[in-house]
């Protein structure tokens, strides 16, 4: 890089409220400045304006705002910006057309085909206008035998592809001058072509991102294509205020990767992160220490939301994520974005305090603001004396001219909490407090606050095995240092370093950041010595392009190359972006490194055990190199109450601290950017650089009392889902079988000693409320049987299970002194075996239980501490004693998965007996039941609002509905209101007889069914819990097809009779239209493989909104096989996936289309379709014969309401959804949730 002694530097990061500018200084003093993002009265833009305050300021010359800024004192501007970021949330960038393989048009539209909230019944729209489809197409050999037509070529990959269709270039060339005249001049497709025909932005997916997978590839070169333009004209606009055009002036923009790239390479695909990434560089560079090499939590906290990361040494990057929606397949700073700012309103909900998700933004603001905003968090801390007005700049109110308005917040809290004080009172519960004072309320929210903050850190280093306890806290952004000190303490933490530029740390990053180049390619090799020198071979290559391109831009001494490998197990989907760092290359390994040692090594870490017989696959290689650039991060660190009053609290001004000085809390620290909250039983101490470093103490909190607290209520909600988090990310890690290590298929829950179910995470719909059944059987069935160290396995549809694959382990907790179980905890995972007629034990001609796999009722699968692998593997293996059946097809995952979901379990107990040890037996016994009443609560309410509207329009509290199963057999439901108790009846007698077929659906289903739609009628997060149903009585009629014989088969009524329950509950209470009603699955295989999906549909529309194309709906929301994961692995052929025009049903708001999914097969197989909704008995076929064609055609949904027609005739359209009403959250924790919900 060219030196720039003697001029000015800046690192600039433009976020959506404020701009912060850091400025180096000709003589090496350093400034910084924060200004208002958009300042249209003053200035057209906040970096140039930043830059010319600077200059003006230092240099004592006049700058015009009206005229360009003179460069020739600049030596280099670095920017972080936002600008893609929002122009996704808002849906405001480039008109873009994309060009795609025939029958492949909806497939951007149909993604994964999970639904991106599992309880919301609207979907928002994907961006692309136009589409072309081309005939191209280029098949993966996969190992399939049946060569189609006998051209060949090699892939980017290495592998072999089969060309089955060729482009036909004038076809293409006619359907792009269309597109053009239509005025899309941004294309994802092909090059030259369009090029030469004019399209201003082309973005190649093999160029933007070549990794193997359509889906996630082709969202990333839309968003490319979509964001790209919207940058340049930024850019444009940018330079424009700068003499020459910024032309001789070193210009660098922070990627989403945590790298500088020059100004004309920065594209829309690697800048969503652009912003956030800055501060990650920031507190790496400046809070970790080389020597003591203790790993750092950064803490992020700014008005919208907090941006949660770690570091240990090494930036950790996440290569798939989803922001806004769309996920983005390329590397990214693995930073988890959580609802949680600032700015995040605050609200009491059926007894329990809420924060967020949604924000009152930059306008109007937080109620302080003078604007007319709602209460927030900012309030809370204005309210406790956390900020004070007078160090604040008056630029609030219409004018901003004024201060912080405390009276305004003050005015919003006193009636929050009169409406809380008036909840409580009418409560009339002599275990509660009856009154809280605002400071109370305000501090209550704070807690609540800092405990779904503290969530996402928990899985974060949980999820990746480190203790949470032994990191440390880098605090920054405006927010954070109110916060700082009660997050660490709660997490375990003993220290909390904040920076001396945390106001604008994003900035300060943007500074002392180097300038990456990062090259990457698809693989399909073997990692083993056969591969070694070719490996070899492709890494000396893109090391040397890499090398180049840095070259190129005057680096030469100052570069770090990174090697890193794309690793898998073969069979499994889990890879790990492994760098060969301390593991140098031997005589055998590569020459790069010996990247098996750092794979087994880190995959032990993460999921607690190796595979060492399985074969290791390389997916990519990917070579990074930086340039050390920049400036050098001097020094290292050297590692109201709440009750009603205020504490005596000293005030410091952080520029009047001397080095070294200590202060006690309670005490304030103010900068012009940042405040910090020095809590009591805290010391904080200034450092020779000016930082300031937290030694947290213990709280010596008062004891909390089996009373209700409405605070504390929120507090043990999100600990008790923590819980159960936590034992799913055990299970995760521990677990061997695709379904539940990658697909995510289980659920965990803890229960209270009476089985009643206490929380449930994450939530897979068939799973909610089912597992209480068992629960509650096995206390019936053994009951003083349960010993300590005794572990329970259930499958039985008769003992609360759903069907047979899912095995369900308990654990009761026991507590020393009291003689039966205080809690239970239990997890139940989707097994890919347990034996019966056909592989994968969900047959779809089965007439009998047995029919369907090993049968567990009451089995005792641990006693006294002792696994019974003997015993359970007899089990397993007893099925083959059946005509025509199999005892389990994979032993070896079952025994594993067990044995996970067993230390899963074990690590629910330790947390449970933690969460005893800190409040007692009583107090937490206590809240389980109060929370397990709030969720009471919320539905009594539900159903109160229903009647009364119901009455009012009917004169009845009556409601029904009927639906029919394709047999005709008839699912009738009665629901009897009682609008004072807020209670129901939901009556299905009349229901059909039990069916001699598989669609017979055990009770524990229809009460997961029920417990899904009152939750999506709710319309609000609400503990998902016992007291859902304890307003409801359930009326099943013993034998009918929702009640079935102890022997009856059951595997359909798991995955299609449960959808039908579900609309025929919707129908009744007028929710939505009928959805397609099925999940549609479909599994095939030989001897050599197997496979299974289930297939999207239609969604039905509902009062005000379309259903939704191509998705998964209610009961399931799996995620399917990405086409080219597909073709490669499975010998078939995707020939079509895409939405079936015309099926969604008519009305006022139409339903969703259904979808056409044809598989071609390349080798003889065996096809299982178990599906409804087609007037048909469900069919299996079996033996396909080679070169079969499959063709699915899924139903859509249903319409709602009649239809209307615009003054043009057309159809209307509902309204289009804003997509930011709640911010977006993100990040590794935010993709695992997603993903569990996505099964």
């Amino acid at each position: 890089m060219a030196e720039t002694e003697g001029k000015f530097d800046f690192a600039i990061d433009r976020g959506g409220t404020f701009t912060d500018v850091f400025a180096r200084l000709p003589d090496g003093s350093e400034r910084v400045l924060k200004l208002l993002s958009r300042d249209p009265q003053n200035y057209k833009d906040a970096p140039t304006e930043g830059i010319r305050r600077v200059l003006e300021e230092e240099t004592g010359k006049f700058f015009p705002r009206e005229q360009p800024v003179d460069t020739s004192l600049i030596g280099w501007i670095r920017m972080g910006t936002t600008v893609a970021t929002n122009a996704l949330l808002e849906r405001e960038g480039e008109r873009t057309a994309l060009l795609v393989t025939k029958g492949f048009k909806d497939l951007l539209h149909i993604g994964t085909q999970a639904r991106p909230k599992l309880f919301d019944l609207v979907s928002s729209n994907w961006f692309y206008f136009s589409l072309s489809q081309v005939f191209r197409r280029k098949l993966s050999m996969g190992g399939a035998h049946c060569v189609l037509c006998g051209a060949f070529s090699s892939g980017s990959t290495g592998d072999s592809l089969e060309v089955w269709r060729e482009l036909d270039l004038k076809s293409v060339e006619k359907d792009l001058k269309g597109v053009l005249s239509r005025g899309i001049t941004s294309l994802a497709a092909v090059g030259a072509l369009a090029r030469r025909l004019g399209f201003s932005q082309v973005s190649l997916s093999s160029e933007v991102m070549p990794m193997v997978r359509a889906v996630p590839r082709g969202y990333t070169v839309c968003a490319d294509a979509y964001l790209t333009p919207k940058i340049r004209q930024y850019l444009k606009g940018f330079t424009s205020g700068f003499k020459g055009g910024l032309k001789d002036v070193d210009v660098l923009f922070m990627q989403s990767d945590g790298g500088l790239t020059p100004m004309e390479q920065f594209c829309g695909s690697r800048a969503v992160l652009s912003g956030p990434a800055g501060g990650v560089v920031g507190y790496a560079i400046t809070s970790y220490s080389q020597t003591e090499q203790k790993a750092v939590i950064g803490f992020d906290m700014g008005g919208t939301s907090t941006d949660v990361s770690r570091y240990a040494g090494q930036y950790e990057h996440v290569f798939e994520a989803t922001t806004a929606g769309v996920t983005l397949q390329a590397p990214q700073l693995d930073i988890n974005t959580v609802a949680a700012g600032g700015g995040s309103r605050l609200f009491f909900r059926s007894g329990m305090f809420v924060v967020g998700p949604e924000s009152a933004g930059a306008h109007p603001g937080p109620s302080c603001y003078r604007k007319g905003g709602p209460l927030t968090v900012t309030d809370a801390n204005l309210v406790l004396g956390r900020l004070m007005p007078s160090f604040f700049p008056r630029i609030f109110g219409p004018g901003e001219d004024q201060p912080l308005s405390l009276e305004e917040s003050l005015k919003h809290f006193r009636s929050l909490a009169k409406d809380i004080n008036h909840f409580l009172g009418k409560r009339k519960c002599p275990d509660s407090k009856s009154v809280m004072t605002v400071e109370e309320v305000a501090m209550g929210f704070i807690r609540v606050a800092n405990e779904a903050m503290c969530r996402p850190i928990r899985a974060l280093t949980q999820a990746k095995g480190h203790d949470t306890s032994q990191h440390v806290l880098a605090c920054f952004g405006g927010a954070g240092g109110q916060h700082a000190c009660a997050i660490a303490r709660a997490l375990g933490m003993k220290s909390v370093f904040i920076h001396k530029y945390s106001g604008v740390l994003s900035a300060y990053g943007l500074a002392l950041a180097d300038v990456v180049e990062e090259v990457q390619e698809p693989c399909s090799l073997q990692y083993s010595q056969a591969s070694y020198k070719e490996l070899d071979r492709r890494v000396d290559e893109l090391t040397r392009r890499c090398r180049d391109t840095l070259g190129a831009r005057s680096f030469s001494r100052s570069i770090n190359m990174e090697v890193f490998l794309h690793l898998r197990y073969q069979g499994t989907d889990c890879a790990l972006m492994v760098s060969a760092d301390g593991y140098p290359g031997n005589a055998q390994s590569c020459r790069s490194g010996d990247f098996r040692s750092g794979f087994t090594k880190r995959y032990l870490k993460e999921f607690g055990f190796t595979i060492p017989d399985r074969a290791i696959m390389v997916d990519d290689i990917r070579v990074r190199g930086s340039g050390k650039s920049g400036i050098q991060s001097v020094v290292k660190a050297k590692m109201g109450d709440g009750k009603g009053g205020y504490l005596d609290t000293s005030v410091y001004l952080w520029e009047e601290l001397p080095c070294s000085h200590t202060i006690q809390g309670p005490a304030i620290i103010i900068d012009k950017n940042s405040t910090i909250l020095v809590e009591p039983c805290c010391e904080a101490q200034l450092t020779e650089g000016g930082d300031v470093c937290v030694t947290v103490g213990s709280d010596p909190h008062c004891a909390l009392g089996t009373e209700l607290n409405t605070v504390q209520l929120s507090i043990f909600s999100h600990r008790f889902m923590s819980i159960a988090e936590q034992m799913g990310r055990v299970l995760q890690r521990t677990s061997i079988s695709t379904n539940i290590k990658e697909r995510l298929d289980f659920s965990c829950a803890v229960f209270g000693p009476d089985g009643g179910l206490v929380s449930n995470a994450p939530h897979i719909p068939v799973h909610l409320g089912a597992m209480q059944e068992t629960v509650q059987y096995q206390i019936r069935a053994l009951g003083d049987n349960l010993k300590e160290g005794d572990v329970i396995l259930s499958n039985n549809p008769c003992a609360g299970g759903s069907h047979l694959p899912d095995l369900t382990v308990i654990t009761p907790v026991f507590r020393r002194g009291v003689s039966g179980p205080v809690f239970f905890v239990a997890s139940r995972g989707h097994h890919a075996d347990i034996g019966g007629i056909t592989p994968g034990s969900m047959p779809p001609n089965s007439t009998s239980l047995q029919q369907e796999g090993a049968v567990f009722t009451s089995f005792k699968l641990v006693t006294g501490g002792v696994f019974q692998e003997e015993a359970v593997t007899e089990a397993l293996m007893a099925p083959a004693k059946y005509p025509d059946c199999s005892g389990t097809r994979n032993l070896h995952d079952n025994l594993s998965d067990l044995r996970a979901q067993v230390a899963a379990n074990q690590r629910g107990s330790q947390l449970v007996a933690e969460l005893i040890d800190g409040y007692g037996l009583a107090v937490v016994q206590a809240y389980m039941g109060y929370i397990q009443s709030n969720a009471e609560l919320a539905v009594r309410d539900m159903l109160k609002e229903f009647a009364l509207k119901r009455r009012q329009q009917t004169g009845r509290l009556e409601v029904e509905a009927e639906d029919f199963m394709d047999d005709g057999t008839p699912i009738r439901l009665r629901v009897k209101i009682n609008e004072e108790e807020g209670s129901a009846v939901f009556d299905f007698t009349g229901t059909g007889t039990e069916v001699w077929g598989n669609c017979n659906a055990p009770r524990a289903i229809t009460l997961s069914a029920l417990i899904y739609c009152l939750r999506c009628m709710v319309g609000q997060d609400i503990p998902l819990n016992q007291g859902c149903l304890t307003p409801i009585s359930v009326v099943i009629p013993p034998g009918s097809i929702l009640q079935p014989s102890q022997n009856a088969a059951v595997v359909g009524g798991n995955v299609l009779t449960s959808q039908r329950v579900v609309d025929v509950i919707f129908r009744a209470f007028e929710v939505c239209a009928a959805s397609q009603g099925c999940m549609n699955n479909i599994s095939f295989g030989n001897e050599t493989s197997g496979y299974y999906e289930t297939v999207a549909g239609g969604a039905g529309a509902g009062p005000s909104w379309h259903g939704r194309s191509g998705v998964h709906s209610h009961m399931t929301n799996t995620r399917i096989t990405d086409p080219e994961i597909l073709e490669k692995r499975y010998p078939v052929v995707l020939e079509q996936f895409s939405l079936r025009s015309g099926s969604g049903g008519a009305g006022k708001y139409s339903g969703g289309e259904g979808v056409i999914r044809k598989l071609l097969f390349r080798e003889k197989v065996v096809l299982s379709v178990l599906t409804e909704r087609r007037s048909t008995r469900p069919y299996g076929i079996m033996g396909n014969h080679l070169l079969d064609m499959f063709c699915l055609y899924t139903p859509g949904g249903g319409g709602y309401g009649e239809e209307e027609e615009g003054e043009d005739g057309a159809k209307s359209e509902s309204k289009r959804r804003r997509l930011n009403k709640t911010f977006p959250e993100r990040g590794s924790v935010f993709e695992y949730r997603m993903a569990q919900e996505g099964v």
